[in-house]
């Protein structure tokens, strides 16, 4: 796993088979896995708001816990 910091409390990590997990605060929102961009379908601020669309690009939504679940455990 690799860490990379991008912005004040906004930061990716980076998996082991390469998915890419963006996180706003300490919650993963959105994730680039195999060619595509997912953003999580809650709301949670408009900062993050912010985050999600200022890092992907034609997003499709999934639940929230898609992105917990991809990150459980690491």
């Amino acid at each position: 796993m690799k860490l990379k910091h991008i912005a004040a409390n906004k930061n990716e990590i980076t998996l082991s088979d390469g998915t890419q997990v963006l996180f706003s605060y300490a919650t993963p929102v959105a994730a680039w896995k195999e060619g595509e961009f997912f953003k999580t379908d809650k709301f949670w601020s408009k900062t993050t708001s912010r985050h999600i669309n200022s890092w992907c690009h034609l997003p499709i939504e999934k639940p929230q816990e898609y992105f917990d679940n991809l990150v459980q455990g690491v």
